[in-house]
C-alpha cells in the first residue's frame, strides 16, 4: 500500500474498504468484486499475522529452554504470513492518506480524520449555502427595484426565463427517455 500525496486526503475516508469500493466501482462491476476479494483476503492475512503476534507474546512472556523450537516455528511462520501478505497487497489498489498514516503513528484512532474530514465539508457546505442565499436576497431585491423603475423590461425577462426554463425541462425529459 502506498500512501497519497497529502492534497489527495480531502475526498478519502478513513475506511480501507470504502476507499477499495470506490476505487474499483470507477472501473466496473467485475473489478468491484475483484478489489473486494483482494481486499478480504489481506483483511485476513492481517488477521492471521495478529493471531501469530499473540502466540508469539505469549510464548516469549513465559519463554524456557522448552518453548524454543515452538518459537522459532512461530516465528518462521510470521515470516510467511507477512510475505503473504505483502504478496496479497499488491493486487490492492487503496492510497490512505498521510494524514490517517500520521494519526497512527501518533498512537491517535484514525476515525479522527473522518470526523475532520466532515466536519470541514460541513462548514465549508454551510458557507457556500451562505452565499448562495446572500445571492438569491440580491437577485430578488435587484428585481424588485428594476421592476418599479423598467416594467415592461422586467416583464420580458421573466417572459424570457420562463420560456428559457421550459425548453430546459422539455430537453432533459426527452434525453431522459432516450
Amino acid at each position: 500500500m502506498e500512501p497519497s500525496p497529502p492534497h489527495a486526503a480531502a475526498g478519502n475516508g478513513a475506511s480501507l474498504s470504502a476507499a477499495a469500493s470506490s476505487t474499483s466501482s470507477e472501473s466496473g462491476s467485475g473489478s468491484s468484486d475483484e478489489a473486494k476479494q483482494n481486499l478480504a483476503q489481506v483483511t485476513e492475512s492481517i488477521q492471521k499475522s495478529l493471531g501469530i503476534l499473540h502466540q508469539l507474546y505469549l510464548t516469549v512472556s513465559s519463554f524456557n529452554v522448552s518453548s524454543q523450537l515452538p518459537l522459532l516455528q512461530r516465528l518462521n511462520s510470521l515470516v510467511t504470513e507477512l510475505d503473504t501478505m505483502q504478496k496479497l497487497a499488491e493486487n490492492c489498489k487503496i492510497q490512505v492518506p498521510m494524514e490517517v498514516l500520521n494519526l497512527i503513528d501518533d498512537g491517535k484512532n484514525p476515525d479522527e480524520f473522518t470526523r475532520d474530514v466532515i466536519n470541514s465539508c460541513i462548514a465549508k457546505n454551510q458557507i457556500t449555502k451562505g452565499k448562495t442565499d446572500a445571492f438569491k436576497s440580491l437577485r430578488k431585491y435587484l428585481l424588485e427595484e428594476l421592476e418599479q423603475t423598467f416594467p415592461d423590461e422586467v416583464e420580458a425577462y421573466r417572459d424570457i426565463r420562463a420560456t428559457s426554463a421550459a425548453e430546459t425541462k422539455r430537453l432533459a425529459q426527452s434525453q431522459g427517455c432516450n
